[in-house]
């Protein structure tokens, strides 16, 4: 009753109320009455959307005060010295490296910008998961890196909180959360009932209560310690759990929690002890029933699951399941809640991680309790964890949710060793793994189909295809990386062996089978899951591991991880039921179990001094052990060799992937060194023979020339041979594990890299393993990665050309490391493409040219390589022994016999291994020792093993098995042959007595499988080293034998008489085919440093020179050798086989020869179409059109068409065009009057106005002449097009109209994806193909008048004046209707539509002939003012320049021309009258209100020029010209004149009038500015005086003009007139412009226009009144000028005054001024809001022309369907747009209906872009680039330099 009465009252008043009543000292009845109130206030029955409770719990919370006020308060008592800022996905964090003490540190930017992380290894990133801020936890960071707020221990200078303060919170809160818990149990329902929108209904229902909580957190420490108590209180949790016993609504409530915790497999501890019988699931059903949504005891569910599983399976393998009785289930299924926390952690689970409830416990974490309850209560939830994360539909936002709140917990090493002896944690989470695992094993194919125990994972399922045990994993590696608990692992055996089985589960999965007959049809990418878990879940954890493993005192570590990796191989290699031959065409390349030991071998021998030997197996575990490795290899080369074809591209990917940078040291280097361990320990022939026969070629490997290859084609044969050689190379040379230190590997690496390619640093960083020397944070007494970089490599800065691609900066390898270090062994070992390999040998000989070593095309360079660790020394014994000896010899044999598919490539690994063998000697020779097993009549091959004895040992004969139609079979029977010869291999091996048939019969067939299978038997026996290589045992030969069979063997015996030694030198004499390539004496004078480099020739003389050093005797046998070396006489002279060789080889050379002519002749034509064709800098070469001169050359101009090829005339039937593109532009409405960029705003203070631009200038003076005068009078008075001005400009090609239709026609049904749209006319120019959209008709050229209007006839200024007039007059004739008439016509439409409509119509009557007549005479100014920008303002530089190239101002005026032609200037208002005649003032008309023309001091000079010019029938004779010219330079001047005085302060003004009216008196008056300027000024000042407006501006300037400076100003403002007519001169008459120096530009042009005769100039320097001439007197017009202005009565003076000051001078165009560090920008833009919608953008974009902001891709802000950036690139830049994407550095350029990227102007340190800020390094701006783009926004040259276009669909 008391609570209702409470509700109905204030609930501010009340509050304050019951905490009063809580501070007295009996305060029962306060607590009683509180407790009834919030019985009613958060009765869980109520809506949770409810919004009264939380406004109560508010009120109570802050006891009376405003809540806000509350919560300032209690903040002011922040003790926290963390910052433990959370932030979910996308949010821009920082991570230091040099600050970080885990690799997961992370900094908020407010904290990292306050710390000092200057010069330190930072890099700013995207949050994938979320995180938190580390700043203050000295756990995680060194406390240098703190920022200055968390620098300070805060705690200690904060007041303690007042006691009463949170008595309420205390009381209020427990129940707060119980009602937040109670919803979520109430709203819970299993997933399979309900569907996911359900359980976020319930979420967003309760979205405000717990942002409320959330709130509660960010108040500080003080409210975060009462959140803990309550929070991890077990009594509180006991007590208003259950609910009371009369509520049964609470009951009912309690009974859903147990219902939940039961259906999620999990019992509360006390539930177990009762239901013993329901566990027995556990030992059948295995992890699988648990795992499954079957609660113990409900078997028909699990069964219900197999079934299900069954049906899918269809095709599928069978799940493997195991049982688990073994295990601990107690962590997978016991839960047990003792407190709030508990329990909201367990509802977070199973609502999945809502974000706003991870945020929430994250929040909480800077309170070290809560911390530690938080951490221990999660690792207690692991396992449920797991299995709601298998079964979610959401694994991927769910693992980054997971992995956002255990990075918090596990990255600190105090918290997870705590957690690790307190909770078991590494048991909890192997065994969770293997849990995990275990749902998705199936059988092993492995060997063994039928009896394998063997299980694998199932690649193809979604737990790996998805990376689902990914958080799982990572937090696992996450803990690894802490060494007290990395020891702890490693000292728990029974840990280590259920790692070892969870890793065995990855031993041979996803197995490949070869097809042999068809191409698979579904190709699995099962293989991207299966590395990525070999990656994830075994390499990682075994790096983790390895890096504790590294000095003496761990070695008892390294030790039992070792055996345990051998226990575990051995029960693999029985349960695949293993003995000693893999199967054929089999291959896995997951063996985590074989990586394991071989490199804690490595570490063992390499960091802790452990001796080899005592890790090591015996020998029959050893020849087990080298099995599948060596498999892998010899499938490598398989797959190389397209024999895994049919398998589709998936094989060729798993190849490629095995030895990827971020692979190879987890895979292909722990192979081939456990490869090498195994080749020092065992028997060398026995590995040596197994090498040959597991790559296949061991029947290539004979004497005879011909041979039959069991397994083998013809074709593959090659490959795989090389294949084996070279990985012997590898095995033999390869020092990575076995001797070399870190640094020296980091060298090797770089240096392989390098030598591939040029590589930017981030691709370097990319490419070089990161294991054994991690690139991030320095390794102590290690080289760091940089200073590496700078010993290998030269930095090559990014060049530019305007036209090129933007390069990046690149690391080039330095002179000495090419010829010192270029290792092509470890080039091989690298390389993911077979074509890098290429690239290397290349680049080498490339630099073996340049720097004049070597001439030819080199060989492979041998590298000395770095001593073995005495460990390995046993390796050695690979290169001395025999059976590697016979087959060297038999390929030296082979090659010099020129048997089939030898190579280059064989003979160069040959002789690699020769030198190796001669560079690593066997120190100590135990040959004695051994006892004496009857030898397989070996001696008669060589008579000992080492290879330099060996090498001049002589073969006489050797018997060979050949196919019975070989060359070599003799057809009468042989002599008895002498006793020294010997038998091969391949054959018996006893000595032969003198009858020879009947010893053949005897002799069994002896082979080296044959040899290896005995081996294998007698490992004990050590002494048998037996001869090499195999023909297969033919089975008996009573065999049916089809027909068509190859032919049967025969057995032969050849003479050979060689030796090792003699085939050398006979190679020698091939390769260099000279007689006697190698003197007798050569040996004498050997000079050994340059055989360093070089080709086959100097191999060979290198090993002969080695040889000879290392024994007197093989020097005498050189020398002996040399003497009588002789040609090579194949075996039988002539036999057609080599006939057809030697034809064949001939035809080939032929060939060759042919293809080298028909090359370079195609070379020396293209290269001359370029020269012609793509001439883009040099106009000089434009023979077809040089635009003005060669139309007054030849009698009529002929142009080529490039479609047709045909040249001739343009004539009105049939025109030709000059391929143009049209665009719209705004560069010259951008001008300002400044020269100085405007800066980029980079703070709220900064602003960019428009209004000082030209465009804005020019709007404002048309607005201001309309509202006062007469709209035909103003819309000639100036000039439009500075916004969305229609720019033309050619490439100079021309090709005829109708060609260019038929063109059009083809593009058009071409579908091909263009990059343009050929229905708005685009296409690219047939020739060059530089883009376009429209054709320019070319005037038929009527050369005859041509002199005639160039020569000047001295005719006085008046009579020309006259024919100007007249020819105003007469319009000419109209032009007849013709095609090239109607051409021109289109064009003019093409024109139109090129530019908006707002840009064309200015007139008060849209569409009149004045608003087109302005906007025809305006696209001719436009065109030249541009061409004027594009010479750099001024026409100093004289010549064509480069876009004189593009213009085609030309032709575009006589299109222009003639469609003026349709209007005529009313003579009334001609301008020229009143330029030229004294003008009575007209009578007024009727119409009274018809308001005035446009003063003649207030009209725009080069328009009426233009105007002029265009209306005047073409052509027009120069004299003309000149003298229009003329008469509108005297207003120009006039105008000047008026400006001028303007600025003038009255007293100077009067004093100018004084003076000019005395100069008026002389008789020069009309020619000197003085008096001109005192009769302006004296006009001016009669009535209504604009010089009555502004003074005070005036008064400020303090400085006096002198004449110079007002002559000064008088040239400069009217240069840009000067200029413009030059340039039109230019292109009518093709004049030569003049270069000259700025200071006599205007002298310059006044001589080229004829204002100044030239001889003037010489003498004097020309000032701008002697230009002046005029008709009449100077001073009536100037008077009669003026008076047009006095007499405007309705225009008040100031406005008077701006139209009166029209200054015609601006700057060239700027893009914005960018900041020198890209931070700036992006900490200001990247968080900024939009202006239109108010939010911040995803994708923010910056304009570069005019600083807007705007949003890329916003839905947001659309307007009628078209995005922002395209709206706004059409506003700003006539549909040109430059943006800058904020978060990702980069430009992309808007062109109408396309869109590009361009690239960045923002590089790091080394010279590269970051394309999406992806590696976050500090990025500053490239001012080449910066240049470049805005050279090619005001060229207008994106079209043509960027070629990667595409639309954008108003998307943007």
């Amino acid at each position: 009753m008391m609570a209702a009465s409470l509700l109905r009252r204030d609930k501010k008043a009340t509050a304050a109320h019951l905490k009063a009543d809580l501070r007295r000292t009996d305060n029962s009845s306060a607590l009683r009455q509180i407790h009834e109130l919030l019985d009613d206030v958060l009765n869980p029955e109520k809506p949770a959307t409810d919004t009264e409770a939380l406004d109560w719990c508010k009120c109570l919370i802050a006891g009376g005060e405003a809540f806000e006020q509350f919560c300032k308060t209690v903040r002011s008592y922040d003790n926290a010295t963390l910052c433990g800022l959370v932030w979910t996905a996308n949010f821009v964090a920082y991570r230091c490296r040099t600050c970080g003490i885990s690799p997961c540190m992370s900094l908020c930017a407010e904290c990292f910008n306050n710390g000092d992380h200057t010069s330190h290894d930072f890099n700013m990133f995207r949050s994938q998961a979320g995180g938190a801020c580390d700043c203050g936890d000295s756990n995680v960071m060194r406390e240098s890196g703190f920022c200055r707020r968390h620098r300070l221990r805060t705690g200690e200078n904060i007041p303690s909180i007042p006691r009463d303060l949170l008595l309420m919170s205390e009381l209020v809160l427990p129940r707060f959360i119980l009602s937040v818990i109670q919803y979520l149990r109430d709203g819970y329902t299993e997933p399979d009932t309900s569907s996911e929108r359900d359980l976020q209904k319930v979420l967003q229902q309760l979205e405000p209560q717990i942002s409320f909580l959330e709130e509660l957190t960010k108040m500080g420490g003080a409210m975060r310690t009462v959140l803990t108590k309550i929070l991890t209180n077990q009594q509180t949790f006991k007590e208003l759990s259950m609910g009371q016993e009369d509520n049964l609504f609470a009951k009912k409530n309690y009974d859903k929690y147990l219902a939940a915790l039961k259906n999620s497999g999990l019992v509360s501890v006390e539930d177990k002890a009762q239901s013993t019988g329901d566990v027995a699931v556990g030992a059948e059903g295995g992890a699988n029933a648990l795992l499954g949504s079957a609660a113990p005891g409900s078997p028909d569910e699990s069964s219900k699951e197999e079934d299900q599983d069954a049906g899918q399976s269809v095709g599928q393998r069978k799940r493997v399941k195991l049982s688990s009785s073994t295990k601990d289930l107690s962590i997978i299924e016991c839960l047990k809640h003792k407190c709030f926390l508990e329990e909201l952690l367990f509802w977070t689970i199973k609502y999945e991680f809502p974000q706003k409830k991870v945020t929430f416990l994250l929040n909480m974490l800077p309170d070290q309790d809560y911390k530690i309850t938080f951490t221990k209560t999660f690792v207690q939830h692991y396992a449920f964890i797991m299995k709601t994360l298998m079964k979610s539909h959401e694994s991927d936002t769910m693992s980054n949710r997971i992995v956002h709140i255990s990075v918090q917990l596990f990255s600190n090493e105090e918290l997870a060793r705590h957690v690790t002896e307190e909770c078991q944690l590494l048991d909890i989470m192997v065994t969770v793994l293997l849990y995990m695992m275990e749902s998705c094993l199936i059988k092993s194919e492995l060997q063994d189909e039928e009896n394998s125990r063997h299980v694998v994972v199932n690649c193809s399922e979604a737990l790996l295809k998805n990376n689902t045990y990914w958080p799982l994993v990572s937090d696992f590696i996450n803990i690894l990386s802490h060494q007290s608990v990395a020891k702890k692992f490693l000292e728990d055996h029974s840990l280590l062996m259920l790692w070892m089985s969870f890793v065995s589960f990855f031993q041979g999965m996803n197995l490949n089978k070869r097809e042999l007959n068809e191409h698979v049809e579904f190709e699995s990418q099962t293989y991207y899951a299966a590395f990525a878990a070999e990656l994830e879940a075994c390499a990682q954890p075994m790096w983790g591991l390895l890096t504790h493993c590294k000095v003496k005192e761990t070695q008892e570590y390294t030790k039992t991880v070792v055996r345990y990796c051998l226990e575990t191989l051995q029960i693999w290699f029985d349960a695949i039921s293993f003995n000693d031959e893999p199967l054929p065409n089999q291959v896995t390349f997951h063996l985590p179990l074989h990586r394991y030991y071989a490199m804690f071998l490595s570490k063992a021998v390499k960091c802790q001094g452990l001796d080899l030997d005592s890790l090591l197996p015996d020998q029959e575990m050893l020849m087990k052990i080298m099995v599948h490795p060596l498999q892998i290899q010899a499938c490598l080369s398989e797959i190389h060799s397209n024999m895994w074809v049919r398998n589709g591209l998936q094989i060729k990917g798993q190849a490629m992937t095995y030895v990827q940078s971020h692979f190879c040291n987890s895979m292909i280097d722990p192979d081939i060194f456990l490869l090498q361990v195994c080749a020092s320990r065992l028997d060398p022939d026995y590995f040596i023979s197994s090498v040959f026969e597991r790559f296949k070629v061991v029947d290539l490997l004979t004497m005879a020339s011909q041979h039959q290859n069991a397994v083998l084609d013809s074709e593959q044969e090659r490959p795989m041979l090389e294949g084996a050689l070279t990985f012997l190379v590898i095995l033999t040379s390869l020092r990575i594990h076995l001797g070399m230190t870190d640094d020296e590997i980091l060298r090797a690496e770089m240096v392989s890299q390098l030598c591939m390619n040029d590589r930017t640093h981030s691709s370097l960083l990319d490419l070089i393993p990161e294991n054994p020397n991690p690139k991030s944070g320095i390794v102590p007494g290690s080289c760091s990665f940089e200073e590496m970089l700078s010993a290998v490599a030269d930095f090559k800065a990014p060049v530019f050309e305007p036209g090129g691609s933007m390069q990046q900066g690149m690391y080039t390898p330095k002179a000495e490391v090419w010829e010192n270090e270029f290792d092509p062994i470890m080039v091989v070992l690298r390389t993911v493409y077979r074509r890098d390999v290429q690239s290397a040998m290349d680049r080498y000989s490339a630099f073996l040219k340049q720097s004049g070593i070597h001439t030819g095309n080199p060989w492979p360079p041998y590298k000395e390589r770095t001593p073995l660790h005495p460990c390995y020394n046993g390796l050695i014994k690979l290169l001395h022994c025999k059976t590697l000896h016979i087959v060297i010899f038999t390929l030296l044999y082979k090659i010099w016999m020129d048997h089939q598919n030898m190579s280059e490539h064989v003979l160069c690994m040959v002789l690699y291994l020769i030198e190796l063998g001669l560079d690593n000697q066997v120190q100590d020779s135990k040959e004695d020792e051994e006892p004496c097993i009857e030898e397989h009549c070996h001696d008669s091959w060589f008579p000992g093993t080492n290879l330099i004895s060996n090498l001049h040992h002589v073969i006489n004969f050797v018997r060979v098995r050949v196919p019975e139609t070989a060359p070599e079979v003799k057809r009468e029977a042989p002599p008895s042959t002498s006793s020294e010869a010997s038998s091969y291999g391949q054959n018996s091996h006893r000595r032969l007595s003198a009858n020879w048939r009947e010893n053949l019969r005897e002799a069994q067939v002896f082979s080296l499988v044959a040899e290896r299978r005995r081996k294998f038997q007698e490992i004990i026996n050590r002494s048998s080293s037996e001869a090499s290589l195999v023909v297969r045992p033919k089975s008996s030969s009573t065999r049916w034998v089809p027909p068509g069979t190859p032919p049967q063997l025969v057995t032969e015996i050849l003479e050979i008489r060689e030796s090792m030694l003699s085939l050398l030198v006979k190679l020698h004499q091939k390769l260099s085919s000279k007689q006697n390539s190698l003197s007798e004496s050569w040996l004498d004078n050997m000079d050994t440093s340059r055989h360093a480099h070089g080709d086959g020739i100097t191999a060979i003389e290198r090993i002969l020179t080695k040889a000879a050093t290392r024994s007197c005797q093989i020097k005498r046998s050189i020398q002996d050798i040399c003497g009588k070396v002789y040609p090579p006489v194949p075996p039988k002279k002539n036999s057609p086989t080599d006939k057809k060789a030697m034809d064949k080889e001939e035809r080939r050379q032929r060939a060759r020869e042919r293809q080298q002519k028909l090359l370079a002749e195609f070379a020396s034509r293209q290269k001359s179409f370029m020269e012609t064709a793509m001439d883009v800098e040099s106009p000089e070469t434009e023979a077809a059109m040089d635009l003005g001169a060669s139309e007054m050359m030849e009698s009529e101009v002929l142009y080529d068409c490039v479609i047709c090829g045909q040249s001739g005339p343009s004539t009105e039937d049939r025109p030709t065009g000059l391929v143009v593109l049209l665009q719209a532009s705004s560069v010259l409405g951008h001008r300002c009057k400044n020269t100085e960029a405007k800066n980029l705003p980079t703070s709220d203070e900064e602003h960019i106005y428009s209004a000082d631009t030209c465009a804005v200038a020019h709007d404002v003076r048309l607005t201001l002449l309309q509202r006062f005068f007469q709209d035909s009078s103003c819309l000639q008075s100036v000039s439009i097009g500075w916004d969305g001005g229609v720019y033309v400009q050619t490439c100079g090609h021309t090709l005829h109209i109708d060609c260019h239709k038929s063109y059009m026609e083809s593009l058009r049904n071409d579908q091909v994806l263009q990059g343009f749209s050929v229905d708005k006319g685009e296409f690219t120019c047939p020739l060059c193909r530089q883009f376009a959209n429209s054709v320019l008709p070319c005037r038929p050229g009527r050369s005859s008048e041509a002199g005639a209007w160039q020569a000047s006839t001295n005719k006085k200024t008046s009579v020309l004046i006259k024919e100007v007039e007249a020819l105003q007059d007469n319009l000419g004739l109209f032009p007849t209707e013709s095609n090239l008439s109607k051409e021109m016509e289109s064009v003019i439409k093409d024109i139109k539509n090129t530019t908006q409509k707002k840009y064309m119509d200015y007139g008060k009557n849209p569409g009149s002939s004045d608003n087109d007549f302005l906007f025809m005479y305006s696209l001719a100014r436009t065109n030249l003012e541009l061409e004027l920008v594009h010479r750099g303002g001024n026409l100093c530089c004289g010549g064509a320049s480069a876009t004189a190239k593009r213009s085609c101002l030309n032709q575009l005026f006589h299109v222009l021309a003639m469609h003026m032609r349709l209007y005529s200037i009313d003579s009334a208002y001609n301008p020229w009258m009143k330029l030229t005649q004294l003008t009575q003032s007209r009578e007024p008309d009727s119409f009274d209100d018809e308001r005035p023309e446009v003063p003649m001091l207030f009209r725009d000079v080069p328009s009426l020029l233009i105007i002029f010019v265009l209306t005047m029938p073409q052509p027009l004779r120069k004299e003309h010209f000149t003298c229009v010219v003329k008469m509108l330079y005297n207003l120009q001047f006039i105008q000047a004149l008026a400006a001028l005085s303007t600025k003038l302060r009255p007293e100077e003004r009067q004093a100018w009038n004084s003076s000019g009216a005395i100069k008026k008196e002389r008789a020069n008056a009309e020619t000197s500015f003085e008096a001109l300027l005192g009769h302006v000024i004296s006009e001016l000042s009669k009535s209504n005086s604009v010089y009555a407006v502004n003074m005070e501006d005036i008064m400020l300037s303090s400085s006096v003009w002198s004449p110079q400076s007002v002559e000064f100003s008088l040239q400069q403002y009217c240069l840009p007139f000067l200029r413009l007519s030059c340039l039109l001169q230019h292109h009518l008459y093709g004049d030569n412009l003049t270069g000259c120096l700025e200071q006599e530009e205007f002298s310059s042009l006044a001589v080229c226009l004829g204002l100044v005769p030239a001889t003037s100039v010489v003498s004097n320097p020309v000032d701008s009144a002697s230009c002046l001439e005029w008709a009449l007197s100077a001073f009536d017009l100037v008077t009669q000028w003026c008076a047009e202005v006095k007499g405007l009565s309705q225009v008040q003076a100031e406005q008077s005054l701006t139209l009166l000051v029209q200054d015609p001078q601006w700057a060239l165009p700027r893009l914005l001024q960018l900041p020198d560090n890209y931070n700036i920008i992006f900490q200001y833009y990247h968080r900024k809001a939009c202006t239109v919608c108010k939010k911040v953008p995803k994708d923010p974009a910056l304009c570069l022309v005019c600083g807007a902001f705007v949003c890329l891709k916003g839905v947001c802000c659309k307007q009628q369907g078209i995005s922002e950036c395209v709206l706004h690139s059409q506003h700003c830049g006539a549909a040109t747009g430059i943006f800058l994407l904020i978060n990702a550095s980069v430009i992309i350029i808007i062109r109408g209906h396309r869109f590009c990227l361009w690239g960045s102007v923002y590089l790091d340190t080394h010279g590269e872009e970051d394309r999406d800020l992806r590696r976050g390094k500090p990025l500053f701006l490239c001012e080449e680039r910066y240049r470049v783009l805005e050279q090619q926004w005001v060229s207008h040259t994106f079209d043509h330099i960027n070629k990667r276009w595409g639309p954008h669909y108003n998307g943007l």
